[in-house]
């Protein structure tokens, strides 16, 4: 029978399942709505959405290289106990594995792993471990040479913070100082080209309404702001920043100086903007108490 995109809606909203799981429940069961969310929580479906809500700020970040190609991959859990554990981080590093060969994380969820697809992959350990997860982020570099760097690594190729960086000349340890440098600094950019307009003219307006504090000419304040603002786009962007390993040179510098180009780089962090709900132990305990 046809499955109508009332009922599809209907089922999602009685289990919390996916759209395209939903509506292979109503085809399984020829739309019998009771026996579909019974098909949903035989699969562990259902009691996968019920945890989809929750915030999933821990867990990993993956980096794998092959050839010229990187991909850093960011695969989220509700805490960092899961983050931990050895099938979790197996699981993350095969759909990393997997990121190599698809172009954005819409593509690596539909991606196949192992028989499954990546977001099957994933519903099926949130039954297993009992906490919300999420493929977040993915990003892909390419480069002659390509460096990673994982900081507060978990085990090998993932951590908290994953770096790539694609070089052009220069060997394998000034990448990774470089990509060392990327990690702890975190540059918004590669080059001043590279940085978002819009961010660098808001910055340029807080500049002037703080130099108009001053009360000053505004033929003064310009002034002011130029420097202002070779300052920012110096602290913004990689190759002006300078070099963690020998701050008397910029990182652009230093890689000119070791025969070395860098032509690009990036840096995922686990839960990187992910705001979180913090409760107070009484609040959670008052709430753990109301069920």
């Amino acid at each position: 029978m046809a499955i109508t995109a009332a009922q599809v809606k209907e089922l999602r909203d009685m289990t919390g399942a996916g759209m395209m799981d939903a509506k292979k429940a109503l085809t399984e069961t020829d739309g019998d709505m009771d026996a579909a969310v019974d098909w949903l929580r035989t699969k562990g479906l259902a009691k996968a959405a019920k945890k989809s809500g929750r915030t999933a700020a821990e867990g990993l970040v993956a980096v794998v290289v092959d050839g010229g190609t990187g991909v850093a991959v960011e695969v989220n859990s509700e805490t960092d106990f899961v983050a931990k554990n050895a099938d979790f981080q197996k699981m993350v590093g095969d759909i990393a594995g997997v990121a190599l060969g698809v172009a954005d994380v819409e593509a690596l969820s539909a991606a196949d792993l192992g028989g499954k697809t990546v977001a099957e992959t994933i519903t099926d350990k949130i039954a297993t471990i009992g906490e919300n997860m999420s493929v977040r982020r993915m990003a892909k570099i390419e480069g002659e040479t390509v460096v990673t760097y994982v900081h507060n690594a978990a085990t090998d190729g993932m951590g908290k913070i994953g770096v790539l960086v694609a070089l052009k000349g220069g060997d394998d340890a000034l990448g990774k100082q470089i990509a060392m440098h990327i990690a702890a600094v975190n540059p918004a950019a590669l080059s001043e080209d590279d940085l978002d307009a819009a961010v660098v003219e808001k910055e340029k307006q807080v500049q002037m309404d703080i130099a108009r504090e001053s009360g000053k000419p505004e033929a003064v304040i310009e002034k002011m702001i130029v420097g202002r603002m070779k300052k920012f786009v110096a602290e913004s962007t990689l190759l002006n920043q300078a070099f963690v390993v020998n701050p008397d040179v910029t990182v652009g510098q230093a890689a000119k100086d070791a025969g070395a180009e860098i032509t690009g780089f990036v840096r995922l962090e686990v839960g990187e903007g992910i705001e979180v709900e913090k409760e107070d132990f009484a609040a959670e305990v008052a709430k753990a108490a109301q069920g």
